[in-house]
């Protein structure tokens, strides 16, 4: 069957305007939506940004693995509203997760802890039901972190070793913000020395300076790109574990 030009055309219109129909209320993004198993359905401690415990348990276990939304690691920590789209089952508010690892599914955006998960249903019988589906259309947003006071905190990662090798995790960071690049100040240089992102929220440093650390984190968010300054020092005598606040408070 052979379709006429007016009929192509209003193909053409609606296969063009389906991406934006999705995008355009309320800036909520259409995509999918799965769950990962989790034997007490919090998050994984080994995911990928690194964050260890902080990312089993922290948002109260409701966090996410990522694909595109990723960003080479810069993703991490970042929170986002997450609503589907069965309505006898779909709480209107959805669920709020925090992104702690990285993750590939059937074209969905989000591979979600059960906890998570749970959220997006309106009540424990539609939570279940929503289980069964397996994967679900969703549609979500990014949302500012909200953390009840917490600072950001650097923590010293376990496999550092005082004083050749330091590598940190940057914990709670608040707001809708990146950390697109970490630096350490180079006191006998009198400069600044960039750090590596080794993966996901961790940077690291070969030969750090001795002494105290002073260190400066770049902030992308909001269309704009700048750096901020810890207010406080990683103690020259650092080991791994141990935890530091900056005393910037994101918001």
């Amino acid at each position: 069957m052979e379709l006429n030009f007016k009929h192509q055309l209003g193909l053409l219109c609606v296969t063009l305007l389906l991406p934006a129909l999705c995008t355009s209320q309320d800036s909520f993004t259409c995509s999918r939506a799965t769950y990962y198993g989790s034997a007490d359905c919090y998050g994984n401690p080994r995911g990928a940004c690194g964050f260890g415990e902080y990312g089993k348990t922290v948002n109260d276990g409701s966090v996410a693995g990522v694909s595109w939304l990723w960003k080479n690691g810069s993703g991490c920590g970042a929170c986002y509203q997450v609503r589907c789209k069965i309505p006898q089952f779909c709480d209107e508010n959805g669920a709020y997760v925090v992104v702690t690892d990285y993750g590939e599914g059937d074209r969905t955006d989000f591979i979600m802890s059960p906890r998570g998960y749970s959220k997006l249903g309106r009540n424990t019988y539609a939570s279940a039901e929503l289980f069964k589906y397996g994967v679900v259309d969703v549609e979500y947003r990014r949302v500012p972190c909200r953390y009840g006071g917490y600072n950001l905190l650097v923590k010293v990662h376990e496999h550092s070793r005082n004083p050749h090798y330091l590598a940190i995790l940057i914990l709670y960071i608040g707001g809708t913000h990146d950390i697109t690049a970490v630096e350490l100040w180079q006191e006998e240089c009198q400069e600044w020395r960039r750090m590596r992102r080794a993966f996901g929220t961790v940077f690291d440093a070969e030969n750090p300076p001795r002494g105290d650390i002073k260190l400066r984190f770049q902030l992308s968010g909001n269309a704009e790109q700048y750096w901020v300054q810890s207010k406080n020092v990683i103690s020259g005598n650092w080991e791994g574990g141990a935890v530091y606040d900056s005393e910037i408070q994101l918001g």
